[in-house]
């Protein structure tokens, strides 16, 4: 029998669920939980394949309150500035190994094919949530900019600052939140660019102007304050090279629930 990983949390002991990602990554038991749940739930989606779903819900199930998680607020100067000029000179940059890059703005997003899916955001560190949110699939944006050989995932690069030095290419600073998914999740029915939360634009706890909804994966993994899209071939250039800024620090890469 396979224990989906949102179940595998609950054996976690409380004061370490309620203590947030940092003790959790450096709890013996924490990692242990999180990497039996991480290979069992990879291989299990995968059996399933590309277009096993994520449970869907009904507008009755949306929480009263959705908890943001991760950064409340950045800090960075930049994504201030667009912030103050209400996300009208945003850009969300796709680049990489692409045959077209795509400099695309809010409006530009919104004028896509629009998805709505009513999920439940699990959070490692113990919590969970169900919203509405609604965006265009990554897919279409994906095939628009032309996938080039060699591509094997999907780094996202985003605006909030945790702390750190620069990695080595100059793509990614570690002070920045960062996240990646491979083909499989990028071209899942469900994965998402979102740009609004029970039918209302993302505020700035929830990731305005866009974050990063793949819906059969751990909240760490919902990337927010979306600022760029690599396409890549390896993960090395990024961060510390392990997907991800939690990642990087021992949170396991695929995270799936």
């Amino acid at each position: 029998m396979i224990l989906p990983r949102r179940q595998l949390l609950t054996a976690l002991p409380a004061s370490l669920a309620l203590a947030g990602c940092d003790a959790l990554t450096r709890n013996p038991t924490a990692q242990a939980v999180i990497k039996s749940g991480e290979q069992a739930t990879q291989r299990w989606q995968r059996l399933v394949g590309r277009d096993g779903l994520a449970r869907e819900f009904s507008a009755a199930d949306i929480s009263p309150v959705f908890k943001a998680n991760g950064t409340k607020l950045p800090t960075n100067p930049e994504w201030q500035a667009l912030a103050a000029g209400g996300f009208a000179d945003w850009r969300l940059q796709v680049t990489g190994l692409v045959s077209r890059e795509l400099s695309l703005s809010l409006a530009d997003l919104k004028r896509l094919p629009q998805r709505s899916q009513i999920t439940r955001h699990d959070c490692v560190e113990g919590w969970s949530a169900i919203g509405q949110w609604t965006g265009p699939q990554l897919a279409p944006i994906l095939k628009a900019a032309g996938l080039r050989d060699g591509a094997r995932y999907i780094v996202f690069l985003c605006a909030d600052d945790y702390g750190g030095e620069a990695s080595k290419g100059g793509l990614q600073s570690k002070s920045r939140y960062y996240e990646s998914i491979d083909l499989v999740d990028a071209f899942h029915p469900q994965t998402i660019l979102a740009h609004s939360l029970n039918n209302q634009p993302l505020d700035t706890a929830h990731g305005a102007p866009i974050r990063l909804r793949v819906e059969r994966q751990l909240g760490y993994k919902q990337a927010k304050y979306l600022m760029r899209i690599v396409v890549a071939d390896s993960l090395a250039p990024f961060g510390q090279g392990k997907g991800g800024y939690w990642p990087d620090r021992g949170y396991e890469w695929y995270a799936g629930t």
